[in-house]
């Protein structure tokens, strides 16, 4: 997919940058070199290739290290308010900040 200079100003100005007219140039062949390579995996056939969660599992098996959801703490709600400078209701008051 080939830009044209226009396209490449338009997308500098999207993007709020500045360029002078050596960079534009440069950015113009760097993205079309991009848009190649997205041309390109675009054309390969992917059906029937399951997503990879890590790219790690292409090489190995990798299994998720999950824990039991359990609860590990006590309710600590009273020791934990007894510092609060204000509370109503067992919940924190904290100064309004936006008018």
């Amino acid at each position: 997919m080939a830009l044209t200079p226009a396209e490449v100003s338009r997308i500098a100005q999207l993007a709020r940058l500045e360029l002078r007219d050596d960079e534009q140039a440069a950015m113009l062949t760097q993205l079309t070199e991009f848009f190649d390579i997205v041309e390109k995996m675009r054309a390969v056939d992917t059906s029937g290739v399951e997503p990879l969660y890590t790219p790690l599992s292409a090489i190995e098996d990798v299994t998720l290290r999950l824990r039991e959801d359990a609860v590990t703490e006590s309710n600590n709600r009273e020791a934990n308010m007894a510092n609060a400078p204000a509370q109503d209701g067992g919940l924190l008051l904290v100064p309004k900040v936006i008018e």
